[in-house]
Protein backbone atom coordinates (compact mmCIF):
# COMPACT_ATOMS: atom_id res chain seq x y z
CA UNK A 1 0.00 0.00 0.00
CA UNK A 2 2.42 2.82 0.88
CA UNK A 3 5.23 1.02 0.99
CA UNK A 4 6.83 2.90 -2.16
CA UNK A 5 6.81 6.22 0.19
CA UNK A 6 9.93 8.53 -0.23
CA UNK A 7 11.64 10.04 2.98
CA UNK A 8 11.90 13.80 3.01
CA UNK A 9 15.75 14.50 2.79
CA UNK A 10 15.13 16.50 6.11
CA UNK A 11 14.68 13.21 7.87
CA UNK A 12 18.44 12.16 7.12
CA UNK A 13 19.42 15.44 7.76
CA UNK A 14 18.05 15.57 11.31
CA UNK A 15 19.22 11.92 12.06
CA UNK A 16 22.88 12.86 11.11
CA UNK A 17 22.51 15.83 13.24
CA UNK A 18 21.51 13.69 15.90
CA UNK A 19 24.11 10.79 15.58
CA UNK A 20 26.94 12.51 14.96
CA UNK A 21 26.39 16.21 16.40
CA UNK A 22 24.37 15.57 19.40
CA UNK A 23 22.35 18.15 18.70
CA UNK A 24 18.85 15.86 19.25
CA UNK A 25 18.12 13.09 22.02
CA UNK A 26 14.52 12.26 19.99
CA UNK A 27 13.14 12.71 16.46
CA UNK A 28 9.96 11.91 15.53
CA UNK A 29 8.73 10.62 11.99
CA UNK A 30 5.52 10.69 10.84
CA UNK A 31 3.72 10.31 7.23
CA UNK A 32 2.74 13.63 5.87
CA UNK A 33 -1.02 14.22 4.80
CA UNK A 34 -0.47 12.87 1.56
CA UNK A 35 0.82 9.68 2.66
CA UNK A 36 3.22 10.16 -0.14
CA UNK A 37 6.38 10.48 1.96
CA UNK A 38 8.02 10.05 5.64
CA UNK A 39 8.69 13.46 7.48
CA UNK A 40 10.14 14.99 10.31
CA UNK A 41 7.46 15.67 13.11
CA UNK A 42 9.64 16.85 15.62
CA UNK A 43 13.36 17.52 16.64
CA UNK A 44 13.86 17.56 20.55
CA UNK A 45 16.63 18.75 22.64
CA UNK A 46 15.06 17.62 25.93
CA UNK A 47 17.08 15.32 27.93
CA UNK A 48 13.63 13.79 29.65
CA UNK A 49 12.45 10.70 28.39
CA UNK A 50 8.75 11.75 29.42
CA UNK A 51 8.93 14.58 27.19
CA UNK A 52 9.68 12.06 24.11
CA UNK A 53 6.77 9.70 25.36
CA UNK A 54 4.42 12.61 25.78
CA UNK A 55 5.38 13.63 22.06
CA UNK A 56 4.31 10.29 20.70
CA UNK A 57 0.10 10.45 20.37
CA UNK A 58 -2.07 7.88 22.42
CA UNK A 59 -4.29 7.36 19.16
CA UNK A 60 -1.82 7.77 16.23
CA UNK A 61 0.68 5.89 14.86
CA UNK A 62 4.46 7.46 14.47
CA UNK A 63 8.06 6.20 14.02
CA UNK A 64 11.12 7.84 16.25
CA UNK A 65 14.96 7.68 17.38
CA UNK A 66 16.10 8.48 20.47
CA UNK A 67 19.85 8.69 21.73
CA UNK A 68 19.91 6.88 24.44
CA UNK A 69 22.70 7.49 27.22
CA UNK A 70 23.19 4.82 30.22
CA UNK A 71 25.57 3.56 32.19
CA UNK A 72 27.19 -0.08 31.29
CA UNK A 73 29.18 -2.31 34.25
CA UNK A 74 32.40 -0.16 34.37
CA UNK A 75 32.66 1.00 30.96
CA UNK A 76 31.25 4.54 31.81
CA UNK A 77 28.54 6.16 30.04
CA UNK A 78 27.71 4.54 26.82
CA UNK A 79 24.74 5.82 23.90
CA UNK A 80 22.76 3.35 21.96
CA UNK A 81 20.54 5.04 18.87
CA UNK A 82 17.06 3.38 19.32
CA UNK A 83 14.31 3.03 16.79
CA UNK A 84 10.49 3.08 17.91
CA UNK A 85 7.81 1.49 16.12
CA UNK A 86 4.86 3.50 17.78
CA UNK A 87 1.31 1.88 16.83
CA UNK A 88 -0.98 2.37 20.04
CA UNK A 89 -3.97 0.05 19.81
CA UNK A 90 -6.38 3.23 19.26
CA UNK A 91 -4.56 4.52 16.52
CA UNK A 92 -6.89 3.61 12.86
CA UNK A 93 -5.89 0.40 10.60
CA UNK A 94 -5.57 1.92 7.77
CA UNK A 95 -3.05 4.37 9.71
CA UNK A 96 -1.33 1.01 11.24
CA UNK A 97 -1.11 -0.90 7.43
CA UNK A 98 0.65 2.30 6.08
CA UNK A 99 2.89 2.76 8.85
CA UNK A 100 3.85 -0.98 8.75
CA UNK A 101 4.41 -0.90 5.09
CA UNK A 102 6.35 2.35 5.43
CA UNK A 103 8.83 1.04 7.86
CA UNK A 104 11.81 -0.83 6.37
CA UNK A 105 12.61 2.15 4.11
CA UNK A 106 12.96 4.33 7.27
CA UNK A 107 14.54 2.01 9.16
CA UNK A 108 16.95 0.76 6.45
CA UNK A 109 17.97 4.50 5.68
CA UNK A 110 19.36 5.53 9.13
CA UNK A 111 22.07 4.03 9.52
CA UNK A 112 23.81 3.62 13.28
CA UNK A 113 20.37 2.62 14.98
CA UNK A 114 21.73 -0.01 17.92
CA UNK A 115 18.01 -1.51 18.98
CA UNK A 116 14.39 -1.48 17.83
CA UNK A 117 11.96 -1.34 20.02
CA UNK A 118 7.89 -1.66 19.04
CA UNK A 119 5.25 -0.50 21.17
CA UNK A 120 1.26 -0.64 21.31
CA UNK A 121 1.32 1.16 25.09
CA UNK A 122 3.64 3.57 26.77
CA UNK A 123 4.57 0.67 29.23
CA UNK A 124 6.20 -1.04 26.31
CA UNK A 125 8.78 1.58 25.85
CA UNK A 126 9.35 2.80 29.09
CA UNK A 127 12.41 4.07 29.89
CA UNK A 128 13.06 0.52 31.69
CA UNK A 129 12.05 -0.94 28.59
CA UNK A 130 14.13 0.88 26.39
CA UNK A 131 17.77 0.90 28.87
CA UNK A 132 17.16 -3.06 29.62
CA UNK A 133 17.04 -3.53 25.32
CA UNK A 134 20.01 -1.66 24.94
CA UNK A 135 22.26 -2.81 28.04
CA UNK A 136 21.71 -6.75 26.12
CA UNK A 137 22.62 -5.36 22.51
CA UNK A 138 26.03 -5.54 21.55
Amino acid sequence: MASGVGINDVCLQEYQALKLGKKHRYIIFNLSKDNTEIIVEKASSSPEYDDFIADLPETECRWAVYDLEFEKDGAGKRNKIVFYSWSPDEAKIKQKMSFAASKDALRRSLVGVAVEMQGTEYSEIDFESALDKARRSH
